[in-house]
């Protein structure tokens, strides 16, 4: 197995409240709903369980399961850090933040994130899968942005 990163960072204003938006960013049901290939979150405490649908590296079809360590800051930030059960190894992690801050016009919201997945795939081919996850969290981003506007009945100014 080799592990490959990819990350994003994104910054937005939205046409909605603050609290509106921490609400349904604390919501796992919610974020579940409006994430790509996102099966289910399933929250236990301050850890979050996320199972992911088929992703397709290089023909390599993996359906990740990691668990994340919430840590929210109402209503300005939410951290995760991956953080498995005791004694089990995950071969997927991410860690990031969402941030948000009052703006005249709604809410700013700044995201960012980086994904690990460990695959059995040659570290040769390190470019190659790296350009395919970035597009896949970009693809992921796009449509989770969407319908997070969507849901808010919003838009990015």
């Amino acid at each position: 197995m080799t592990r490959f990163t990819a990350g994003t960072q994104a910054q937005a204003v939205i046409t909605a409240s603050r609290e509106d938006v921490w609400a349904l960013l604390e919501d796992p049901d919610a974020i579940a709903d409006m994430t790509p290939f996102v099966r289910r979150i399933t929250a236990d405490g301050e850890h979050w369980t996320w199972d992911l649908s088929g992703l397709d590296v290089l023909g390599v079809k993996v359906s990740p399961t990691f668990t994340e360590k919430m840590t929210f800051d109402k209503p300005q930030r939410i951290e995760f850090h991956h953080d498995p059960p005791e004694g089990e190894t995950e071969r997927s992690a991410v860690e990031g933040w969402y941030d948000l801050s009052e703006h005249e016009q709604g809410c700013e919201l700044r995201t960012s994130l980086e994904i690990t997945l460990d695959l059995p795939l040659p570290k040769l081919s390190s470019k190659a899968v790296t350009a395919t996850m970035k597009g896949v969290v970009a693809k992921m981003g796009d449509r989770f942005s969407a319908n997070l506007l969507e849901r808010l009945g919003a838009r990015e100014v």
